[in-house]
């Protein structure tokens, strides 16, 4: 089984950037795409983002285009997802996932479902 872990959550004002990571125990991310999620209160897990196996397409919900970047250094088995121009409904738990039976080749790939999950970590925006 794969092991995911989320870090780099926090509290944050408008406008700020916010960096979150997501490792994996025991086990390289090279051969699996990373998709990244979200949930806020009241509301469904969303679909936020996803890279490739080898970090040739990445894709994105709309309501976060421009705005956040998801990145993978192998160097390192960490893949990221950069947060600019944070808004206030960008506040959610969130979530990286990880699949080896599949790769994110297209925008459609954002809502996959991932086989392995992490738990979560909590970003909030509020001024």
């Amino acid at each position: 089984q794969v092991q995911l872990a989320e870090s780099g959550g926090g509290l944050v004002q408008p406008g700020d950037s916010l960096n979150l990571s997501c490792t994996a125990s025991g086990t390289t991310l090279d051969y699996f795409a990373i998709g990244w999620f979200r949930q806020a209160p009241g509301k469904e897990r969303e679909g936020v983002s996803c890279i490739s196996s080898r970090g040739d397409s990445t894709h994105y919900a709309d309501s976060v285009k421009g705005r956040f970047t998801i990145t993978r250094d192998s160097a390192k088995n960490v893949v990221y997802l950069e947060m600019n121009s944070l808004k206030d409904e960008d506040t959610a738990v969130y979530y990286c996932a990880a699949d080896d039976l599949f790769d994110c080749s297209g925008s459609y790939d954002v809502t996959h479902t991932y086989q392995y999950w992490g738990q979560g970590t909590q970003v909030t925006v509020s001024s």
